[in-house]
């Protein structure tokens, strides 16, 4: 029975992760290496349930319940209490290995571990640690809160026991899994990643500008945000992570990043968390940047 679950990452997703955990009843434990990326996080969590009342979702007592359930640590020794732990750090394979490593010995021999990577194997991470049995990926969508989509990626090793237990807290979130293999970029990024690289690569041959890309994706697929502007939601490093992966996972050159994406992130502009990628995002509307 998983009361207490721990998240690994205060960033978007690991924030986002706790707050539909909260919200679903279980007691939360979110765990960071900054005690300011956690305290942002809470601020964050807040403003969000905030937002959620305002649209009668939630009402103010269940939003002060929730934030109750919450507490934050700076270390990874406060998880020998959690039943499930979920990590949602950055998207580095040799990072999420040493986390589960650590993890391995400090947790309950009966917890599972989960990473909610959106690429790498879950197999390699699952073999570095104590319990390859009761490892699997739970890859939430971004945002957290809103997407209804957790892909669900069982290991070699991942048992039928892990496997439904999580399928059954999918549940409990009013969310609804999808069961993928584990092959590189599993279903939703094997599809959508190189779709956007090769918005990107329409843009770096000079086929259409960003406007017009994304013009044609939203009003000609129908497509709620075009496929630059989407790039810049998720992050162009996060996007060219991915596209590394299924490039060398699958050693096919369809899978090929987009040189001008490699330019983007060399730059630092990295979509609307640096504040400019395909869209510059300093004055009140965005505005392209090719």
């Amino acid at each position: 029975m998983v009361k207490t679950v721990g998240v690994i990452g205060a960033g978007q997703m690991g924030g986002g992760i706790a707050h539909v955990f909260v919200l679903a009843g279980y007691d939360v434990l979110l765990s960071d290496i900054s005690r300011e990326a956690l305290d942002q996080a809470l601020i964050t969590i807040d403003k969000n349930m905030h937002r959620q009342i305002s649209k009668e979702l939630i009402n103010e007592e269940e939003r002060q319940a929730a934030l109750a359930r919450i507490k934050t640590t700076v270390t990874l020794s406060d998880f020998n209490t959690v039943d499930l732990a979920i990590e949602a750090a950055t998207e580095n394979e040799d990072i999420k290995k040493a986390i589960f490593k650590e993890l391995s010995d400090i947790m309950k021999p009966d917890a599972i571990m989960a990473t909610n990577t959106s690429s790498i194997s879950v197999t390699r991470l699952g073999a570095v640690t104590d319990r390859p049995k009761k490892f699997i990926g739970v890859h939430f969508m971004n945002p957290v809160p809103l997407m209804a989509l957790v892909e669900l990626i069982r290991g070699i090793a991942t048992d039928d026991q892990t496997y439904q237990t999580m399928n059954d807290i999918v549940s409990k979130l009013g969310k609804i899994s999808a069961s993928s293999e584990d092959f590189p970029g599993f279903i939703v990024n094997r599809i959508l990643m190189p779709m956007i690289n090769e918005a990107v690569y329409a843009l770096y041959e000079g086929v259409g500008n960003i406007e017009a890309i994304d013009l044609s994706m939203r009003l000609g697929a129908n497509h709620p945000m075009g496929p630059l502007q989407l790039a810049d939601f998720i992050g162009l490093d996060t996007c060219l992570s991915i596209m590394q992966v299924l490039h060398e996972g699958f050693a096919d050159s369809k899978y090929r990043p987009c040189p001008l994406l490699v330019k983007y992130v060399e730059a630092g502009w990295l979509g609307k968390k640096t504040g400019r990628g395909f869209y510059d995002y300093s004055g009140a509307e965005p505005v392209a940047t090719r």
